[in-house]
């Protein structure tokens, strides 16, 4: 197993932490997944540009983004229930 280390400023690692958190991530597993989301994309899992996106690209931008959909969607404490809805289909 290989050790990457990375530099930031004390308030950078303060918020990134509470992000990730939030999350319910640590800050390693969080870079383990940004390094196997880049592995799957041969690349950076993102956009990269050099200049701010207009709010009216950001709108056609088909890019899913980590917690994007957060609050938008209730996870069933019931991993099966929704199925319950389609019981009589699946017969």
């Amino acid at each position: 197993m290989a050790t990457i280390q990375v530099r930031v400023d004390d308030s950078t690692k303060t918020a990134i932490d509470s992000l990730f958190a939030s999350l319910g991530l640590d800050t390693s597993t969080a870079v383990r997944m940004f390094l196997t989301a880049s592995l799957e994309h041969d690349g950076l899992p993102f956009a990269v540009r050099r200049r701010p996106v207009k709010p009216a690209e950001k709108s056609k931008s088909r890019t899913a983004m980590f917690g994007c959909l957060r609050g938008k969607y209730k996870m069933s404490d019931d991993f099966d229930a929704p199925l319950d809805d389609f019981a009589e289909y699946m017969q």
